[in-house]
């Protein structure tokens, strides 16, 4: 591709010309002897950013003329105000609260159903341990008790990638799946074991 000028026209000094295909280039626009064309944006493209500019005018004349609900960022933040306050006047009262084993098969069938949804992908649907430990075993690196476990499940343990659930399961729900893990899981011979951790609890 050659970049001289074509001769007989009217000049135009930011712009030059591809001598075989007339086609006109950017100037003073070369990398490593490849030059770029100075073609206009497809028609479909200057539509799309005119029907940009005229959604971002109704957006905001919509927004600040009739305030909606759902597009208010105050609004927003009060519902997900409300709702933090609502989980947490949900939280157990610690004098009150009384840390029960769920054995019913109402509540092992519920514990079952968020085991499955949330702590099988790293406990293993049989509780044998993949990126967490093995439940089915003795040994604990937190304790067993459900004391201690209801702890764990609430808050988390973030050094070995658990988060806390305190946001998305109820006490209710904890104990529950307290529950399965202690009455259904414990004891049993998972197909591929992870070893033991933390100290074993008769």
């Amino acid at each position: 591709m050659t970049t001289d000028k074509i001769p007989n026209e009217e000049p135009q000094e930011d712009y030059e010309y591809d001598t075989l295909t007339n086609d006109r280039l950017l100037k003073d626009h070369e990398y490593d002897g490849i030059r770029e064309l100075d073609n206009s944006p497809p028609s479909w493209f200057n539509l799309l950013f005119i029907v940009t500019i005229g959604f971002a005018i109704i957006y905001l004349y919509t927004l600040w003329m009739f305030k909606p609900t759902g597009l208010v960022q105050e609004t927003e933040f009060a519902k997900e105000m409300a709702q933090a306050s609502s989980i947490r006047s949900a939280e157990p009262d610690a004098g009150n609260f009384e840390f029960a084993l769920l054995d019913d098969e109402k509540s092992l069938a519920s514990g079952k159903q968020t085991y499955d949804n949330i702590c099988a992908v790293c406990h293993l649907v049989d509780g044998g341990g993949l990126v967490g430990p093995n439940f089915t075993d003795n040994y604990w690196i937190h304790g067993n008790s459900v004391e201690d476990m209801f702890k764990i499940v609430t808050e988390g343990v973030i050094e070995k990638g658990m988060i806390p659930y305190r946001d998305q399961l109820s006490p209710q729900q904890r104990l529950e799946v307290i529950g399965y893990i202690l009455e259904k899981l414990v004891g049993t011979q998972p197909a591929n074991p992870k070893a033991p951790e933390g100290e074993i609890y008769e």
